[in-house]
């Protein structure tokens, strides 16, 4: 059986009128990712990518959020649930799971902190290693460097 696709999988996803309304509830209390994950002491990316229906979310950072975001914790329960994964070659499939899981937060993020832009991938430098973090566990660092493409608004808009 060939793995669901990303598009395929957000397009049925599961909990998407929950995460809609709590998608609402954010933009009615004006915060950004970053605001709000420095107020539940989470990382950005990971709340963002859990806003996209992509991350299991333990019950008390449900919690936490549905205060802070000053809604009954009854609307963050669903985010409890683990959400599908397809599978591959082992490294691919974790590449893939990565720009899957972490992509829409990513693009979320981009264009709070860009504006209506994408990244380049022409303009653009990527690089890997592995180190040995002070514990003495080994680390894969992958870092992408796109330069930020404005969206041209030539002729009239919508274009």
């Amino acid at each position: 059986m060939t793995p669901m696709s990303n598009g395929d999988y957000l397009i049925r996803l599961q909990f998407s009128e929950e995460l809609e309304a709590l998608k609402a509830a954010k933009k009615a209390c004006g915060y950004t990712y970053e605001e709000l994950a420095e107020k539940m002491g989470v990382n950005k990316i990971w709340l963002a990518s859990a806003f996209e229906g992509q991350q299991y979310v333990p019950e008390e950072y449900s919690v936490k959020l549905a205060e802070v975001l000053g809604i009954s914790p009854d609307k963050t329960v669903f985010l409890n649930n683990h959400p599908y994964k397809g599978n591959t070659d082992p490294i691919l499939y974790r590449l893939h799971e990565v720009i899957d899981t972490y992509g829409p937060a990513i693009k979320d993020i981009i264009h709070e902190q860009g504006g209506n832009a994408i990244m380049s991938a022409i303009d653009f430098g990527l690089d890997c290693d592995v180190i040995t973090d002070d514990d003495g566990n080994h680390r894969v660092i992958i870092k992408f460097d796109g330069k930020l493409l404005p969206y041209a608004k030539k002729g009239n808009y919508p274009w």
